[in-house]
Order: structure tokens, then C-alpha cells, then sequence
């Protein structure tokens, strides 16, 4: 599968905001945006051009798929089933994204970031309901219990990890043990619940043009 392989900081600069995508870097002073917090680019930072009712609709979408690691195809999949699903598109869509394994795992304080996440649900650190579960996409549901695998505990990435999520509050559908290192599914997340700013009906106006 295909994945962006340039520097993710440049894309917290295209999109004016932090999208936190190298976990602990982004809270320090290191942080591009910080010290650089205009777009990438030759003209990055002369660029004054009025956006357009379009631009703010595609912003935010590439906000999002960037902020959740998803390529175009499989974010306009995500959208499509929103669309059949019952009820708000927006809202629907929102709980496809924020539903993946890897998310959850971030989530949870399970991982230090959602790339991060990405990378150790491969390497098959945890698992779904006591199942194997080293697809990032997975969509968890009510109900479902997350967990970091035995041995995996034992390694000096997840020891840290345990000292981290002592200050760790997940949202409010999830429900985390931090001693056992383990999560449940309460309840279905809702935009309410997002670490991050979304006009997700840009998304919806963007889509259906």
C-alpha cells in the first residue's frame, strides 16, 4: 500500500496548525510550525492570496486525511459509506475515521502518535477482543476490548509508554485500564469527542459538488 514518505512536518505548515503527527516533538520546541508557521515553499511565506469557498472545502479535508494517515481512495471510501449509512454524513464519517484500530490505539496512549500507532499495530502489538489485530484500518466497535500483548509489555518502547499514560485521559467512549494496559469501546465516538478542530460539513459540501 501506498503512503506518503516526505516530511510530515511540512504538512503542519500547509495546513497552519499542528496535526501532531510525531507525537511527543510536537509539544516541544522543535516543533516546525513554531518556528516556522507559514506554508512550505518558496513563496510560503509571502503567499497573502484570498482562499476560495473550494480551498477551505479541500483544506479541511486534507486536514483530516492527514491528521488520520489515510490516502485519498480510502478516505473518499470512508465517505461513500458515510453517505449510504443512516443518519448525518458528517457525523458518520467522523466515526469511520476516529473508529480505526490505529486511532484507538493512539487514543488509548498505546502509541505516541497515530503514525506511530500505524506502525506497531503492523508489527502486531495488540490485540481485538484477545484476536490478533495488525490491520491499522480495522473498525472497532461497542464493546471491543483493545489490549497491548503480554510479551510486548516487557519492551523498553511499551514500559515507557505505561510511565506516560499515568497522566493519559482518553475520550469519553473509550474506557481505559492502566495498569493492565487495556481498552474498551463504551460508547460510539462523536465529533464532541475529537482532539482537533473539524468542519466536517466542508467535507461533506467538498464531496458533494
Amino acid at each position: 500500500m501506498a503512503k506518503y514518505t516526505g516530511l510530515v512536518c511540512r504538512q503542519c505548515r500547509r495546513e497552519g496548525m499542528k496535526l501532531y503527527l510525531k507525537g511527543e516533538r510536537c509539544y516541544t520546541e522543535k516543533c516546525a510550525i513554531d518556528r516556522r508557521a507559514y506554508a512550505p515553499g518558496e513563496h510560503g511565506q509571502y503567499s497573502r492570496r484570498k482562499v476560495s469557498e473550494y480551498g477551505l472545502q479541500l483544506r479541511e479535508k486534507q486536514k483530516a486525511r492527514r491528521i488520520y494517515g489515510v490516502l485519498e481512495k480510502q478516505f473518499g471510501n470512508y465517505f461513500e459509506k458515510a453517505e449510504r449509512q443512516k443518519g448525518i454524513t458528517g457525523e458518520n464519517l467522523i466515526q469511520f475515521l476516529e473508529r480505526r484500530l490505529d486511532n484507538v490505539v493512539y487514543r488509548l496512549g498505546f502509541a505516541s502518535s497515530r503514525a506511530e500507532a500505524r506502525q506497531l499495530v503492523t508489527h502486531n502489538h495488540y490485540t481485538i477482543n484477545g484476536h490478533k489485530a495488525n490491520i491499522p484500518s480495522i473498525l472497532v466497535k461497542v464493546g471491543d476490548v483493545i489490549q497491548v500483548k503480554e510479551k510486548s509489555l516487557e519492551s523498553p518502547k511499551f514500559i515507557e509508554l505505561k510511565e506516560n499514560i499515568a497522566h493519559k485521559t482518553p475520550p469519553e467512549w473509550l474506557d481505559l485500564d492502566k495498569e493492565n494496559m487495556t481498552g474498551r469501546v463504551i460508547a460510539l465516538p462523536s465529533k464532541e469527542h475529537l482532539d482537533f478542530p473539524l468542519e466536517e460539513h466542508l467535507i461533506v459540501e467538498l464531496y458533494s459538488r
